[in-house]
């Protein structure tokens, strides 16, 4: 199966995990540059939406990202990769971008 790049304008939701304690450790995008990039250099790439332009992971902090495996969806459009985190994944200096809890009510309350 190959991705579905003409879905989303031309990207993937790109799932980023610990190969080792699948934590998840960050969200981003991939267009089809970004990730034939991945596949030939096996370290993560992606597009910035907001920069318009490639970034491969840990350029500037040193905090790449070793892909094990990259999985797509049943879609085609939703890409799982595995990689092997050489420092954190956040840009805040968290080893996840996921840490900010979101309040819940209590089952049963409206």
């Amino acid at each position: 199966m190959k991705p579905d790049f003409k879905k989303l304008a031309g990207l993937l939701t790109t799932v980023v995990v610990d190969a080792n304690t699948k934590q998840v450790l960050m969200v981003a995008w991939m267009n089809e540059q970004s990730y034939q990039k991945t596949l030939s250099s096996g370290q993560t790439w992606f597009w910035s939406r907001s920069r318009r332009e490639l970034w491969h992971k840990g350029a500037t902090s040193g905090n790449t990202q070793q892909v094990v495996q990259m999985t797509l969806d049943c879609d085609g459009d939703t890409l799982l990769v595995s990689v092997i985190p050489n420092g954190p994944a956040c840009h805040t200096g968290a080893r996840s971008c996921f840490f900010n809890p979101v309040p819940m009510k209590k089952t049963g309350e409206l």
